[in-house]
């Protein structure tokens, strides 16, 4: 493994205790045997019929990932909406905050009791089965920059938990082409398990870009709707900035 010669290296890591909000760059991640540590634990819901967040559905959402997420040392989930200050969530206060911001009541609530210490109001469901691992080259971004050049590809769009840094590989998005292979990311074994297939979060303004259905039309037209690819572990571990990743 280690003469093979490395294809780039990590240069963002991401998680998302909450879905469909904000998520939470860092200096480095735990991939369990499952998925990354402490991403995706809470859902957004409407609080008048429980309907969950979906931003690429309905207008109603778009403001959702502006709506800052990180989890503290002791693994409590706080939020901040834009101009506010960070609140601890699940709570009432972040609550009436959220609900102000998106101009209908709304509550954060977790998958699971125990994704959240001492909470003991209602729960939410799962809108989709996670994957373990979703993984994002900057080679793809320059392809799709390429294509769209008055586009803006940042890879908040995509939602990543890792983004490796990479040289540009001319016409092509090259990690949808890893289908089967396997990959080692400083100590952590993946293997690629199936592209990363496009909606409508993609063209959505987030802080720093706007509005763009540009993103997803050159996606659907050029890559069958996909950027980046998800990936099952093979072998948990730490991983940090700056790690090389390879073929293994």
């Amino acid at each position: 493994m280690a003469d093979q010669a490395a294809l780039g290296t990590v240069s963002q890591l991401w998680r998302y205790p909450a879905s469909s909000l904000a998520g939470e760059r860092l200096d480095a991640i735990s991939v369990g045997t499952s998925t990354v540590d402490g991403d995706r634990l809470f859902g957004l819901v409407d609080a008048s019929d429980n309907e969950i967040a979906r931003p690429d559905r309905g207008p109603k959402w778009h403001k959702v990932p502006l709506i800052r997420t990180r989890l503290t040392e002791d693994r409590e989930l706080e939020v901040a909406v834009p101009g506010g200050d960070w609140l601890p969530a699940p709570h009432p206060e972040s609550d009436r905050v959220v609900s102000e911001f998106l101009g209908f009541e709304a509550s954060i609530r977790p998958y699971f009791r125990e994704n959240a210490s001492g909470y003991t109001g209602p729960l939410t469901v799962e809108r989709y089965s996670r994957t373990p691992i979703h993984l994002l080259t900057t080679a793809s971004l320059a392809r799709l920059k390429a294509l769209h050049p008055e586009g803006v590809p940042d890879p908040r769009r995509f939602r990543p938990n890792i983004v490796v840094d990479m040289d540009p590989v001319e016409g092509s998005f090259p990690e949808t082409e890893w289908i089967g292979r396997k990959l080692a990311i400083g100590d952590l074994l993946v293997t690629v398990s199936e592209p990363c297939r496009r909606c409508g979060f993609t063209i959505i303004a987030q802080d720093g870009f706007d509005n763009d259905p540009g993103i997803l039309r050159n996606l659907v037209r050029y890559n069958a709707h996909n950027i980046g690819v998800y990936c099952t572990i093979d072998r948990p571990a730490r991983i940090e900035i700056g790690a090389p990743m390879r073929f293994a």
